[in-house]
């Protein structure tokens, strides 16, 4: 065993190691920047959409001879 692991053990600190610890909190970011990155991108498609149905309705509700 390590010096340091020893020194850990005696003073009775938390024994496992920091990068564990920030391995942990990578991919608990990596998780949520991957719901978000979906979230975003079904809310541009949603927009996309509403966009393009607005567009519709605009044209639709034109009367014949194009006035308004």
């Amino acid at each position: 065993m390590s010096e340091g692991g020893r020194e850990a053990i005696r003073a009775d600190d938390d024994v496992v190691p920091a990068a564990d610890r920030l391995e942990e909190r990578v991919r608990d970011l990596e998780r949520l920047l991957g719901r978000k990155t979906m979230e975003n991108e079904i809310l541009k498609e949603a927009l996309d959409l509403a966009r393009a149905k607005k567009a519709i309705l605009l044209l639709s509700s034109a009367l014949p001879d194009g006035s308004r």
